[in-house]
């Protein structure tokens, strides 16, 4: 029963963790900062860096099989995500803020802005659903992996979730210089890591994800990576 409530706890707090994400997104790196600290920028770069290690190292067999020796095994993903949901919210909670303004999009590009902006979060809602989002939120046991998905928003790229991502942040219609900062550091991490990640999905899927890989060329953004 505890186990049970530390996993459905989990997820609650994974959901949740996105969604405090989006509103300081939304609303408070939009706030009007003229002066730029760019000071800040160095601990906004070690707040993303420390969520980000732990992202990617936690995400390693070797290190989930030595979790998995101080805790049960199917509270080893449960155990990731409550982690990384707490590291999201410190991150946005103990953001220094950097100031500044690139651009205001009014309008009719206001318009494409937010177009642009909806269709990475449709990006990232189809792609959620073509993998186990109860998985992904610590749920359901990894052992309950699915079928390697090659279809959908994944026949245009190969990490469409990041892709949708990516389009989210930097379609902002108000540019201020958190949200750049923001958008441009998690980016830069994601396209780091996904070698790592690709090699792990390579010893799940095998000779599958290689011809995956040849088929789908780009990784998050199509011509570009």
């Amino acid at each position: 029963m505890a186990q049970r409530a530390f996993v459905w706890l989990g997820g609650a707090l994974f959901v949740g963790s996105l969604a405090y994400c989006g509103w300081w997104f939304l609303f408070t790196l939009s706030r009007p900062r003229p002066d730029v600290a760019w000071g800040s920028l160095a601990v906004d770069v070690l707040l993303i860096t420390v969520f980000a290690l732990h992202h990617s190292l936690l995400a390693r067999e070797a290190v989930k099989a030595r979790v998995a020796r101080l805790i049960p095994a199917a509270l080893v993903r449960s155990a990731y995500v409550w982690i990384a949901s707490l590291l999201l919210i410190g991150v946005c909670a103990a953001w220094a803020p950097i100031g500044g303004a690139l651009y205001r999009a009014t309008g009719w590009r206001a318009v494409v802005h937010a177009m642009i902006q909806l269709y990475g979060v449709w990006l990232i809602a189809q792609s959620v659903r073509g993998i186990d989002a109860l998985e992904l939120a610590g749920i359901r046991h990894e052992s309950a992996r699915g079928p390697l998905q090659v279809r959908g928003p994944y026949a245009l790229v190969r990490h469409p979730l990041y892709f949708g991502w990516v389009l989210a942040l930097f379609g902002a219609a108000h540019m201020t210089g958190d949200r750049l900062a923001f958008a441009t550091i998690t980016t830069l991490y994601l396209m780091i890591a996904i070698p790592w990640e690709e090699r792990s999905l390579v010893r799940s899927f095998g000779d599958d994800y290689l011809r995956y890989t040849r088929e789908v060329r780009w990784r998050i953004i199509p011509f570009i990576y």
